[in-house]
């Protein structure tokens, strides 16, 4: 009888303690809206704040400046901040060291110490891109491929590092050789620099062009989605393929909506863990989206053979290259499909 009595009083102290936590998101400069990362987290955490009866606010960030203010302001109100993107790194820290009592959750965030109130969350963005380089490579009809990068930051780069890593990997398995042109807008924030580079990488030949841009990006599959068949844009982060039905040939995703739901549900549920959690194939944080709309435009061959290299990586037989020096050095390995 004590037990059952103890078991009800821990839950309905559960219940009072979930139900009064107040979860702020502090946006980087994308913000809402940019149909990618931000939107992604955002709505991991709406599910989870749904799940559990919470509160939420997001903060927009317009520039670098606003983040320290905007994540100082959401911990004043706040229970749980997220700081999401890589360039909130140095803010969030500084900022959470004055605000020991709440807790903060970087998303694309790594820290080089453990913070006892500090939980970031990484992915192997290689691992999803490498997959969607090995499709690319395959559907290409002109052999020339783009990618569009928003700044060369360390997951911008992963995602370029595992696309090349596939390109290179259809190539040597079926004595292919595929031209890749690259190009940077050094925003995120923008799609008209998005849209122009594809264009111009469109005129150079490519018929795929695979964006790691933010909105940026949105350019992108706008400038796909005029040229028409047999142009593709490959979408980022997120399912991108609705955002042009038949012209976004897949999507290379980062589960950042499961990041943001099971963080929120670790801080709800006392199980919060500090320090960097990275995501890749194995914990189902990244891969390849569903391809809805374009599934029947591809060998299913082709198809098979991706699930094939998805469960290679899984099981550690392919490591996909995260770091230049890495790709540089990165040698296809015997596959037998």
């Amino acid at each position: 009888m004590k037990k059952i009595i103890l078991m009800v009083a821990l839950i309905s102290l559960f219940v009072v303690s979930a139900f009064s936590l107040k979860v702020f998101m502090v946006t980087d400069v994308g913000g809402l809206g940019d149909k990618s990362f931000n939107d992604g987290t955002w709505a991991g955490i709406e599910e989870a704040a749904e799940y559990l009866g919470l509160e939420t606010a997001f903060v927009q960030s317009k520039e670098q400046a606003d983040y320290i203010p905007n994540l100082s302001n959401a911990a004043k109100e706040g229970d749980i901040v997220f700081a999401v993107g890589f360039m909130m790194t140095d803010a969030l820290i500084d900022v959470a060291a004055q605000f020991p009592d709440t807790y903060f959750i970087g998303i694309d965030i790594e820290t080089t110490e453990v913070y006892n109130n500090i939980a970031t969350y990484l992915f192997k963005e290689q691992e999803g891109a490498f997959l969607v380089g090995y499709l690319a490579a395959a559907v290409t009809q002109s052999n020339k491929l783009g990618f569009v990068g928003g700044i060369a930051i360390p997951p911008v780069e992963r995602f370029r590092y595992g696309y090349e890593a596939g390109i290179k990997t259809y190539e040597e398995l079926n004595g292919k050789t595929i031209e890749l042109i690259k190009g940077y807008a050094n925003d995120f924030n923008d799609p008209k620099k998005g849209k122009d580079l594809a264009v111009a990488q469109f005129a150079e030949g490519a018929d795929i062009v695979f964006h790691a841009a933010g909105t940026c990006g949105n350019g992108v599959i706008e400038a796909a989605q005029e040229k028409g068949a047999p142009y593709y844009a490959i979408g980022v982060d997120v399912d991108q393929d609705y955002m042009a039905p038949g012209r976004v040939l897949t999507s290379s995703m980062k589960r950042v909506d499961v990041a943001a739901y099971d963080a929120v549900l670790s801080v709800a549920l006392g199980t919060f863990e500090p320090g960097n959690h990275v995501l890749g194939i194995v914990e189902d944080g990244v891969g390849i989206s569903p391809m809805t709309y374009t599934k029947d435009d591809v060998d299913p061959v082709v198809l098979e053979e991706i699930e094939i290299l998805k469960n290679l990586v899984k099981e550690g037989t392919i490591i996909i290259p995260d770091t230049q020096e890495a790709l540089d050095a990165f040698i296809v390995p015997e596959i037998v499909f």
